[in-house]
């Protein structure tokens, strides 16, 4: 019976090694394995002031640290959107990192017809954003980067959103609440916008902002599992 399971372990063990760590299939990174290290010895740190990210982060019952950096977010001429996504969440990671902490970034963009569609400069825009993707099947793309020790992980994960056919009086009176101001793509799937959504194909939390298995994948590979803490 030892010898048998002698076996089994090594052959299990060998199989786990072999076969690595799967490769993010839109930045290309991969997640590195690291020991998990006992949560409480590391500071938490989410780099992003979006409220929305704040939220989704808590309802993990997670405690951590708000530290926005101070990053430019312009897009470099000619970026693919889930390159553009990936390179500032890492940006963001990186530019929080300390000893002790382990810190997390995000950065969200929606595609639609090929173009980018970041947040609403004015309301005009916020009108002008909704009127082309209403009726319409558009993709939410969100980078994600954990960094610690001086290293940077990160993943892109995308849905697609179809919002129902509106009224040019249904997209100026949720205009004129203010919520699209602040949201890429000038809709709020957790708040009134979610009204207009017909479907989600993907994660929810990706358009909301933080793709939430995507982050604990990461947090864990940085030796932060948020179900055994």
């Amino acid at each position: 019976m030892r010898i048998a399971l002698a076996i089994v372990m090594v052959i299990f063990g060998g199989a786990s090694a072999a076969a690595g760590v799967p490769r993010c299939p839109w930045s290309g990174s991969s997640l590195r394995r690291r020991v998990a290290l006992p949560f409480p010895s590391m500071e938490l740190v989410l780099a992003s002031g979006s409220p929305r990210r704040q939220e989704l982060l808590r309802s993990l019952g997670l405690t951590f640290r708000v530290e926005p950096p101070e990053v430019d977010e312009s897009r470099l001429p000619g970026e693919e959107p889930a390159t553009y996504v990936d390179r500032i969440a890492r940006t963001k990671a990186a530019k929080a990192v300390g000893p002790d902490r382990v810190v997390l970034a995000a950065d969200t963009t929606v595609v639609f017809d090929g173009h980018v569609l970041g947040k609403p400069a004015h309301p005009a825009e916020a009108r002008a954003m909704l009127a082309k993707l209403t009726g319409e099947t558009h993709a939410v793309f969100t980078g994600v980067a954990v960094a610690s020790n001086g290293e940077v992980s990160s993943t892109v994960e995308r849905s697609l959103v179809t919002l129902l056919p509106l009224t040019d009086l249904e997209i100026a009176a949720y205009v004129a609440t203010g919520e699209p101001m602040d949201k890429a793509g000038a809709y709020a799937l957790q708040g009134l916008g979610g009204v207009f959504v017909e479907s989600v194909a993907g994660s929810p939390s990706n358009v909301i902002g933080l793709p939430l298995h995507a982050a604990a994948r990461l947090l864990r590979a940085h030796g932060l599992d948020v179900l055994n803490r």
